[in-house]
C-alpha cells in the first residue's frame, strides 16, 4: 500500500504545493518522502496528479530495485488516493483529460494503471497516514 498525498499551494512565498509519500513493503513503512513540487500548479487537482506521479516513478524504481536483488515481484502496487477527481480520472479508461498542461502527469498515471504497474484506490482524508507529510 502506498498513501501518498500533497499540501496544496502551502508554501506562502512561491505557493507551491507539497508533497507526502510513504511507502510500505510487506506492511513496513521503508519510504518517507516529502518535497516541495518543482511547479507552481493553478488547481488541486493538477498538485495531486503531479504528486501521484512522483509516487509512481518511486515506484517504479523501487520495484526496479526489488528485481535486481532477486525478490519477484507479482501484481500491482496499490496507491492510495484522497482526491476523488485523480482516482476517477486515473483509474477510468472512458475518463477524459481536459487540460493540456496535465497531461504529462496523466498519462504517465494512466500507462502505470493500464500495464498493471499501479492499482489505484480512494482513500480518505481522515486515514491518509501520508497526510502528515504535508504539513
Amino acid at each position: 500500500p502506498l498513501p501518498r498525498t500533497h499540501g496544496y499551494a502551502g508554501d506562502k512565498v512561491t505557493r507551491r504545493s507539497q508533497t507526502g509519500i510513504l511507502i510500505f513493503c510487506n506492511r513496513a513503512p521503508i519510504i518517507a518522502y516529502s518535497k516541495r513540487q518543482n511547479s507552481v500548479e493553478a488547481s488541486t487537482y493538477g498538485s495531486e496528479l503531479v504528486a501521484m506521479r512522483q509516487a509512481i516513478e518511486l515506484v517504479k524504481a523501487l520495484r526496479y530495485k526489488l528485481r535486481m536483488f532477486g525478490i519477484p515481484i507479482e501484481g500491482p502496487a496499490d496507491i492510495f488516493c484522497d482526491n476523488e477527481s485523480v482516482f476517477k480520472n486515473v483509474s477510468i479508461p472512458e475518463s477524459v483529460l481536459n487540460k493540456k498542461q496535465h497531461s504529462i502527469s496523466y498519462h504517465a498515471c494512466r500507462e502505470a494503471v493500464a500495464d498493471g504497474t499501479v492499482g489505484v484506490a480512494k482513500e480518505g482524508t481522515l486515514t491518509n497516514l501520508a497526510d502528515v507529510f504535508t504539513k
